[in-house]
């Protein structure tokens, strides 16, 4: 191969590589993006305050945690499913457990299954798409409270489901040298009001 031709082949691979490192550190905010565009995963509503009806009716909710595997954490539901009235504001818990003697940080992505719930599915507070940060061993509880949009006893589509699995999955934060590590200030559970039902099998 001439000289000419090493150097295009050299160039092309330092494309490809520069262009697999930029998917791979706007992989969170893009997937982000692209769930509230189109509905994927069961893209959730954002509510600023709790329903103002509670009915009768009870949708049990299970809680589903994922790690990739590049982040060095346990991460897990602190409640694995709870029963819960529609509109009823509830409050729960997910932790991570850093597993190495330093620093990292996550970003978790989430999903709620099955989809067509999703619009129904009101959060108040999140952890989800913003960097968490871990010190060496350290753990914390995170907080996700909602509530089941009383509109969904509306919709006919939606008189079959009795069960709603909110999932979340971590991943590595993509982190620059000149970048400061920045704690994140979590949310205790004495600052958020909500009730946390007692869990089910």
């Amino acid at each position: 191969m001439s000289r000419h031709g090493k150097t295009v082949t050299l160039f092309g691979v330092l494309c490809i590589l520069a262009g697999m490192t930029t998917l791979v550190a706007y992989a969170v905010p893009l997937y982000e993006l692209f769930c509230k565009v189109t509905g994927y995963g069961g893209t959730t509503q954002v509510a600023d305050t709790n329903a103002s009806t509670v009915l009768d009716r009870k949708i049990v909710i299970r809680f589903n945690a994922d790690t990739n595997p590049e982040l060095p954490w346990k991460f897990e539901p602190v409640q694995r499913a709870i029963s819960v009235k529609v509109g009823e504001p509830v409050l729960a818990f997910y932790q991570a457990k850093s597993l190495v003697p330093y620093d990292v940080t996550g970003t978790a992505t989430f999903n709620v299954v099955p989809n067509k719930a999703g619009k129904y599915f009101n959060k108040i507070d999140c952890f989800c798409f913003t960097e968490q940060k871990l010190g060496a061993g350290a753990s914390v509880d995170l907080p996700v409270q909602f509530h089941i949009d009383p509109a969904i006893a509306e919709d006919k589509g939606l008189d079959d489901v009795e069960t709603i699995t909110l999932s979340y999955t971590f991943f590595k934060s993509v982190e620059t040298k000149d970048k400061k590590a920045e704690g994140s200030a979590w949310t205790t559970k004495s600052s958020l009001t909500g009730k946390t039902p007692n869990a089910v099998n």
